[in-house]
């Protein structure tokens, strides 16, 4: 176990299939958490954003949105239970009379953090509206910042979390560009290796700019989903991995790429006031971001929004016609609020591969 002054953290790097039925996929969680905690008996284990299914472009992410208290919630709260251990993951939750992407951190007595995303990243704006929290997870041990996605690139994200926490933790679910043979030789030989590579310096990044060590959990493996602006034509590409975990200075400690496929990676990380290397950036991205990247952050960002604000005015979301909607939970969730965690997650065959 982790001596006086660390802490224990375990990073998952998941892969876990993409369709209707998340049963499934909150049963692997349950596998490879346990796996994981035999291993290392850690005090925290991190899952990547949007763990129960992967955050990607298609219809399917409607039909996997669900209740803030439901079956990820009761999973990962009776993983916490069970091994004893801070467990955070993240999904698509009904809070309110919206869908936020919402992280949930579990401690082992039963309170629940949670943590709304500030804002929706390109195509995720069909889905789902921006959170207003501070991302601030007031565990017993102490306190934990969330950064979900691309909150993780952003300079705000640093700001709101900065001097106030001793950790910063959530997840990435970072898809690449497509493969098609076209396109190719720019997108794939050249802006591929762009993102790579962003991902990989982006915990250290933000533990030298907010001074504490850093847990960067993140999906993996071969996907093909939807193509904005195309109905009807597949995005072949890849979850690109970089889970890593740093220290303050943004040392890498432990780290899993994409070629390494799922695990989890484990390291004792000091855990005491922040020490910050470098200053915020003035600016609302901390990394510069290649062109592309822009171009379809700006074109998605609006569609998405466009698209969110009539289909809910249309009642066009699932989850509206369920007891879900009006729902919510405090962003603060004490011991006994919830009582214990009961049921298990309920699945069907296995789901496809591929995103309608």
């Amino acid at each position: 176990m982790s001596v006086p002054g660390t802490r224990r953290v375990v990073a998952v790097q998941l892969a876990v299939a993409v369709g209707e039925d998340t049963g499934r996929n909150l049963r692997h969680i349950e596998d490879i958490v346990g796996q994981a905690v035999r291993e290392h008996a850690p005090d925290m284990v991190f899952l990547p954003e949007s763990a129960n299914h992967p955050n990607v472009h298609g219809s399917v992410m409607r039909r996997v949105t669900e209740p803030v208290d439901g079956p990820t919630l009761a999973t990962l709260r009776g993983l916490a239970r069970e091994h004893g251990c801070v467990v955070g993951g993240g999904y698509l939750a009904v809070r309110g009379h919206h869908a936020r992407g919402t992280y949930a951190v579990c401690e082992p007595d039963g309170a629940v953090s949670f943590h709304d995303k500030d804002q929706p990243s390109m195509w995720e704006n069909n889905n789902y509206t921006p959170g207003q929290d501070p991302g601030i997870a007031d565990t017993a041990a102490g306190p934990i910042g969330v950064a979900n996605g691309f909150e993780w690139l952003r300079s705000r994200t640093a700001e709101r979390l900065r001097g106030r926490v001793r950790l910063v933790a959530g997840g990435m679910c970072f898809p690449s560009f497509p493969s098609w043979a076209l396109t190719r030789p720019w997108f794939w030989k050249r802006e591929h290796a762009t993102m790579v590579e962003l991902a990989r310096e982006t915990p250290g990044r933000m533990a030298r700019v907010v001074g504490v060590p850093c847990v960067h959990p993140s999906h993996v493996g071969d996907i093909t989903m939807a193509t904005p602006f195309a109905p009807g034509v597949p995005w072949p590409t890849i979850l690109l991995g970089e889970t890593q975990i740093v220290d303050a200075a943004g040392t890498s400690l432990a780290h899993l790429s994409y070629e390494d496929g799922e695990g989890y990676v484990c390291a004792d990380v000091e855990w005491g006031e922040a020490r910050p290397v470098n200053p915020v950036p003035p600016r609302f991205w901390m990394p510069v971001l290649p062109w592309t990247v822009h171009a379809v952050w700006y074109a998605t960002n609006a569609s998405g929004r466009a698209r969110y604000a009539l289909d809910h005015r249309r009642g066009a979301f699932p989850w509206q016609h369920t007891p879900a909607d009006g729902e919510d939970l405090p962003d603060r969730v004490p011991a006994g609020m919830l009582g214990p965690p009961a049921g298990e997650p309920q699945g069907g065959a296995a789901p496809p591969l591929t995103v309608a």
